[in-house]
């Protein structure tokens, strides 16, 4: 798939990112991106996404995650991109990952101020089409769990209608 930009400050808080310190030791440098790695593992695995051979490598100083490993099919391995890049702190996400099955790959929207998964669908399925929001909301969950929580700077996975 390549490279997604996310907003660096939108996301769930995992990492625990600090303000950057005026010059960081190279050991507390790489103790912190093995420890964001892990936290992102550790939230998607709690999603319930299942990649074999999942690996994430953060550069918390570029705000970049690479993300590799086999997803069973398109859907995962999108969601698996979103959980990596609406975190915040990350503005990047390098997609390695491969799937058993192809599918088609999904829009993206990046959420602003107003959105509304209604209005969303009217955007990318027509107007008329705004009863689809629940196809968002679908495609996006587990990360998601209500369809009224949404937030700006959040980016979404829009699935092919049909």
């Amino acid at each position: 798939m390549g490279f997604f930009s996310f907003i660096k400050d939108a996301g769930e808080k995992l990492l625990g990112i600090k303000k950057a310190q005026a010059q960081p030791s190279p050991a507390d440098t790489q103790a912190a991106d093995l420890e964001a790695a892990k936290g992102i593992v550790d939230y998607i695995n709690k999603m319930g996404l299942q990649v074999n051979d999942l690996s994430v490598v953060v550069d918390t100083a570029q705000s970049t995650v690479k993300v590799s490993g086999e997803a069973a099919d398109q859907a995962t391995r999108e969601r698996v991109v979103l959980c990596c890049g609406n975190t915040s702190g990350i503005e990047r996400v390098e997609d390695a990952m491969t799937v058993k099955e192809a599918a088609p790959e999904a829009q993206w929207h990046t959420v602003v101020k107003g959105d509304t998964l209604w209005a969303i669908s009217e955007k990318f399925y027509g107007k008329g089409q705004g009863k689809e929001y629940n196809r968002i909301f679908e495609a996006n969950r587990p990360m998601l769990t209500h369809p009224d929580k949404i937030y700006p700077g959040q980016m979404l996975r829009i699935p092919p209608l049909g």
